[in-house]
């Protein structure tokens, strides 16, 4: 360490009253004051950014206020990883809850009242129809990833006035100008890089755009939907605390996805894995159960080695929406049946993982002139699509070079 470094070190020794490897460790990750310390330490909801800092925040939650409150189809759009499954069941379950704990009015609507101070005069009197909403999971094998030509169809044909996208559609220029012709409207939340030109979509949240300025870059897929979520709440004086439960989904989609857990990041997961221990929702709950972690209390480790690679398992071998129902269940005798059927997708990936590995391995070691190769590249027609990405970086592992596995 440099002399600077060392001086810091035992500065937040002594502000902090904290060991000499803990100080040290916290240099080491780029800390450079101690209040920088004390928040990585201690995370704060109080630090969390504001949500319209994010360009096209403002557009988006003004459509999605209108879809809500005329009683609109929306359809809730995601990916079929842990990303976008988590994504998808935090946007419902937020959508859904609008103005649940207000009770129902005589017409069958809702009201929300006594919410606290509003932005606007009008909103104390906002009426809500019970919301009209769909979700829409993608087949990894028949319509690939992001948005699809035939999701698009789903929403015309299913009358959807509105989709939202969850972890996909920044770069789905195409398809989002085709269901605009169609008379869909689409919010795009996003955290991919962009393209060269973004959809024209009724709002694009994504905070990689060249032209937004919201200061955490590192938010997962989920993480934008969330920011989504809390942008409404703000705007229209909803309990911040109904979002609270809907962390622990985030917590699993910041640890599956391996975006940095810095900033928001580590804020969002401290208090979803708090929810998780907490109060895990029945089907996070049943996960818990068949993969043998429920006694104990839940770390990051649990989320990235044992619980998220069972809900990817849904999307590598079957479908994501059966991860997504686990997800949104609420009855502990189908949240344990279904916890059980991913529990046995995530065996059937493994067995297809080993098995897929051991044939590229020995295609390798048949091959006389790999030795001499400064890229890896197997194929064998039988593999599984679900698999070759995992298989993929195994080889990596193994030989340290660039690689690629095909399949047909």
């Amino acid at each position: 360490m440099t002399a600077v470094e060392q001086e810091l070190q035992q500065q937040l020794e002594r502000e902090l009253s904290i060991s000499s490897a803990a100080a040290r460790m916290l240099v080491v990750r780029g800390i450079q004051t101690a209040d920088e310390a004390r928040q990585f330490i201690r995370p704060s909801m109080d630090k969390l950014h504001d949500p319209f800092l994010m360009k096209d925040m403002d557009k988006a939650v003004e459509r999605l206020h209108k879809a809500l409150t005329q009683g609109e189809k929306i359809l809730i759009y995601g990916d079929y990883d842990v990303d976008g499954t988590t994504a998808v069941a935090l946007m419902y379950r937020f959508l859904m809850g609008i103005g649940r704990s207000q009770g129902e009015l005589m017409d069958g609507t809702k009201c929300l009242k006594d919410n606290g101070p509003l932005p606007n005069s009008e909103a104390s009197n906002i009426q809500y129809p019970i919301p009209n909403i769909d979700y829409y999971i993608p087949d990894r094998y028949t319509e690939g990833y992001g948005v699809s030509q035939r999701g698009i169809d789903y929403a015309i044909e299913q009358g959807c006035s509105l989709v939202i996208t969850l972890d996909c559609g920044i770069k789905a220029v195409e398809k989002i100008a085709y269901a605009a012709e169609h008379g869909v409207d689409v919010i795009v939340c996003d955290h991919h890089t962009p393209g060269d030109e973004l959809p024209a979509a009724v709002a694009v949240l994504n905070m990689k755009r060249n032209d937004c300025p919201y200061p955490y870059k590192d938010l997962s897929g989920c993480g934008v939907g969330f920011k989504l979520a809390q942008a409404y709440t703000q705007q229209y004086g909803l309990p911040f605390d109904n979002l609270v439960p809907l962390l622990q989904l985030l917590a699993m989609s910041i640890a599956s996805d391996i975006v940095p857990i810095t900033g928001e990041n580590r804020i969002l997961a401290h208090f979803g894995i708090q929810q998780l221990n907490k109060a895990p929702f029945t089907g996070l709950s049943a996960i818990m159960q068949v993969a043998s972690i429920e006694a104990k209390t839940l770390t990051i480790n649990d989320l990235v080695y044992k619980i998220g690679p069972r809900i990817n398992a849904c999307g590598r071998m079957k479908s994501g929406r059966a991860a997504v129902e686990l997800l949104l269940t609420d009855d502990p005798v189908f949240a344990r049946q279904q916890a059980e059927e991913v529990n046995h997708h995530n065996e059937d990936r493994r067995d297809c993982d080993t098995e897929t590995t051991k044939e590229a391995l020995q295609q390798l070691q048949d091959d006389p002139s790999f030795a001499e190769r400064r890229s890896t590249v197997v194929y064998a027609p039988h593999w599984h699509k679900g698999v070759v990405g995992i298989v993929a970086s195994r080889l990596t592992e193994t030989y340290y070079r660039p690689t690629i596995v095909l399949t047909a």
